[in-house]
């Protein structure tokens, strides 16, 4: 029986994680946010963390095509069996991103360096089409207010040359499935006269402190013993906008024994 309920629970894994790895849409007022992603490998120890690489993607639409509200506040819960670790990283400054492109950010703090990515907005101007603009966005490792912080850099030079930088700062509750929380406040986005559209976002930071390996992301496969894998709420997005509207989506995701 034991062996039985050990290869019904391999395939539900498999075929859930087959229908699940895409982004969900959450929606309300006729606001929808599709969001996604996931972490490679799926196959890991079961008890003891090892280094990930996770991706995750937004996109910020309406039911009649108009533009959404601006966005003012992100926060993303991640699970506790997944760790975030940024000892013997150097840590970036606000005043070192505020004001540069992606070249001079990198220069400044390429060592605090966490993920890179890229977004789309749309800037709106009076008697125009929506003009679609393309940016590249860096994640640092940062400080804020005492507090560990990822310091997210999203830099565009057209039509005209924007940087805004976005202080997530770090937590980690004590209780709950989710043992970090990554938020932040969202400025005005150009006077109000733009909106980001589509994020996504890769975090890959590896590096060595003390000749020891080490990951900025890290999990473990946390299987009951005897079962080859598990199906797990991976991360919760919560997206507040202006208004009042809330709306939040969680991604479920699998992984395997190995």
């Amino acid at each position: 029986m034991k062996r039985n309920a050990a290869i019904a629970v391999l395939l539900a894994t498999l075929l859930l994680g087959a229908g699940i790895a895409r982004g969900e849409i959450a929606g309300k007022d006729g606001l929808f946010v599709s969001f996604g992603g996931g972490f490679t490998p799926r196959a890991l120890p079961r008890d003891r963390d090892v280094p990930i690489t996770v991706n995750v993607h937004g996109t910020i639409k309406t039911a009649n095509g108009e533009r959404p509200p601006q966005l003012r506040r992100i926060s993303f819960a991640v699970n506790r069996y997944g760790k975030i670790s940024t000892l013997g990283l150097p840590v970036c400054r606000v005043a070192q991103l505020e004001s540069t492109d992606s070249q001079a950010a990198l220069s400044r703090c390429g060592r605090a360096i966490l993920g890179h990515g890229q977004f789309t907005a749309n800037v709106e101007f009076p008697n125009r089409e929506p003009l679609p603009v393309h940016g590249q966005a860096l994640a640092f490792n940062g400080r804020a207010q005492g507090h560990s912080a990822m310091l997210l850099h999203i830099h565009t030079s057209n039509p005209v040359e924007v940087t805004v930088v976005l202080t997530f700062l770090i937590r980690h509750p004590k209780r709950g499935k989710f043992g970090t929380v990554l938020s932040a406040k969202i400025p005005r986005l150009a006077s109000d006269l733009g909106y980001v559209t589509d994020i996504s976002m890769v975090f890959d930071r590896k590096y060595r402190y003390r000749g020891e390996q080490r990951s900025f992301l890290s999990a473990r496969c946390a299987a009951p013993s005897g079962f080859p894998g598990a199906i797990f709420s991976f991360t919760r997005g919560t997206f507040t906008f202006a208004g009042g509207t809330q709306i939040a989506t969680t991604l479920t995701r699998d992984c395997v024994v190995r």
